[in-house]
């Protein structure tokens, strides 16, 4: 039997004396047996408290695969009918090297447990109904951001979910063949209540040699010209119609996977969007317009192809509630204005439906002009944003949009209206900025690498933990970070590493799990 009141040092017995009475107990793990309170001794050892604390380390480890509990009811005063002695004792206040075990505790171990695991969990699905246009952006999210709004978490977090679809659907078959533009790919969208009715296509305008192929033609995907990046899908299920208020159309978009989509990433001068001729000239990214507007040699472009579709959606669902949701992740992210600026322009006789984008690590695209021009067409922007993500800092010669801001205010407004008319390089960010740290996150090293900060699934581990600027991270989390441990591992804390090597594949397979998960791209 071990006593930790007859062992401790007597300068750490005040963290107790409230307690001491529960902790002879009988029924405690610790002390199972009904005994009288022990009188305190004049010494004690302080070799004699550091082992029992070893022994009682031993103990809170000795669970490898504890079973998830059905959660207790709480008692009148708000308290857990299950909260234990081990609970009230707070170790890690008695000696510092007992932090780590305290995270270990079996009241976290279960948590632990199912964040490292392949559990589909996740937040609930609340009714949106008459709110849904301002979930959408009616009224560019105001009040929902710091702090996040529950069901704005959980729609964030599902609309990134499409793209990560989006990622495993190319990387199982990237490869474009010239009967692809002619049938729908299929998506294994997590969504069971979307179905997709249409493949999409970024062709870039720019190749390489033919001798590139011949060198290695197992890698001809990533010398294409044409690509597969995204699809269109529409909600087709009454019930999910009913809780979100409007049938809604996603339009997602993966970011860069071949090399010529890097290149064209890299051509990064402002041109004209298009053959208006004013002192506010609209300007996107060589690039970027250049892989939305080129065509293909047997597939149409990114842009006509997406106007066509949405269409023929509004013509089908036509006198119905309908939204249009634009997804997408770094260079879809970029993309993703794109196809809102067009779908406003050409489909506005239409009767076009809200429309608005929710992007994660997306680039700058344009300049203020193109900004202005997505405003004054009512296209919504939420642009998920990790403060140590690079590619959200570029391209354009202002890093901070904070300094813009400043200089702006400062007076210098119209010497930085007419760089931004002349500059080749003046770009400026569009819509509402939700921003999420890294450092945030207690399973994430704060000096986690580039990719990782980028990585689409480290985003939405960033959302779905995310409560506000000013609190840390929300302890009752439900996405597992199965994902993330796979193609992050060496960013994640030692602490969590060394515990999912207990998560054995057998395990794995048994919960049922390993078909439907979808990798998420570095």
């Amino acid at each position: 039997m071990m006593q930790i009141g007859s062992t401790l040092p007597a300068h750490n017995l005040h963290l107790f004396q409230a307690r001491r009475a529960g902790f002879y107990c009988s029924g405690s793990p610790l002390n199972p047996v009904n005994r009288n309170p022990v009188q305190k001794p004049e010494n004690i050892s302080t070799e004699m408290t550091k082992t029992h604390l070893y022994n009682l380390e031993k103990l809170l480890h000795k669970q490898s695969h504890p079973t998830p509990p059905s959660d207790p009811e709480p008692t009148r005063n708000g308290e857990n009918k299950t909260r234990g002695i081990l609970e009230s004792l707070s170790l890690n206040r008695v000696w510092p090297e007992m932090k780590a075990a305290e995270e270990m505790s079996p009241r976290h171990l279960n948590r632990l447990q199912r964040l490292l695991s392949m559990s589909a969990e996740y937040s609930p699905r609340n009714n949106l109904g008459s709110r849904w246009r301002e979930y959408h952006g009616s009224n560019d999210w105001d009040g929902l951001l710091d702090p996040l709004d529950e069901n704005l978490r959980r729609e964030v977090v599902r609309f990134g979910e499409f793209i990560q679809a989006a990622y495993h659907c190319f990387h199982s078959n990237p490869a474009t063949s010239d009967e692809d533009g002619q049938w729908p790919r299929h998506v294994s969208i997590p969504d069971r209540s979307y179905k997709v009715t249409k493949s999409l296509f970024a062709t870039s305008s720019i190749g390489l040699p033919k001798w590139v192929d011949d060198v290695a033609p197992d890698l001809g995907w990533m010398t294409q010209r044409s690509s597969w990046v995204g699809y269109v899908a529409v909600c087709d299920d009454k019930r999910e119609i009913q809780r979100m208020g409007r049938r809604d159309i996603v339009i997602a978009l993966r970011g860069t996977a071949t090399c010529l989509e890097w290149a064209e990433n890299a051509r990064d001068l402002l041109v004209p969007i298009s053959d208006q001729n004013d002192n506010q000239q609209p300007k996107v990214e060589c690039g970027f317009l250049s892989l939305f507007k080129t065509r293909g040699t047997h597939i149409p472009s990114l842009a006509e192809s997406v106007v066509e579709e949405i269409q023929r959606l509004i013509e089908k669902y036509k006198g119905e509630n309908l939204s249009i949701t634009i997804t997408g992740h770094s260079l879809g992210a970029a993309l993703a204005l794109l196809v809102g600026d067009e779908l406003s322009s050409k489909c506005a006789e239409d009767g076009m439906p809200p429309v608005a984008v929710f992007s994660f690590g997306g680039p700058r695209v344009g300049n203020r002009a193109f900004a202005n021009r997505l405003n004054s067409r009512n296209v919504k922007v939420l642009r998920v944003v990790n403060s140590q993500d690079v590619i959200t800092q570029v391209p354009g010669i202002f890093v901070s949009e904070k300094l813009d801001k400043k200089l702006r205010e400062s007076g210098a407004g119209k010497l930085l209206n007419t760089l931004d008319n002349s500059m080749p390089w003046a770009y400026a960010h569009v819509g509402t900025e939700l921003r999420i740290d890294t450092k945030m996150s207690p399973f994430l090293k704060p000096d986690a690498d580039v990719a990782c900060c980028h990585d689409l699934e480290a985003y939405l581990h960033l959302v779905d933990g995310f409560l506000a600027s000013n609190c840390p991270f929300r302890p009752n989390a439900k996405r597992s970070l199965w994902r993330l441990l796979n193609e992050q591992r060496s960013n994640i804390k030692r602490l969590y590493t060394s515990k999912a090597k207990a998560l054995t594949l057998n395990n794995l397979q048994r919960d049922g799990f390993m078909s439907t998960c979808l990798p998420s791209p570095s």
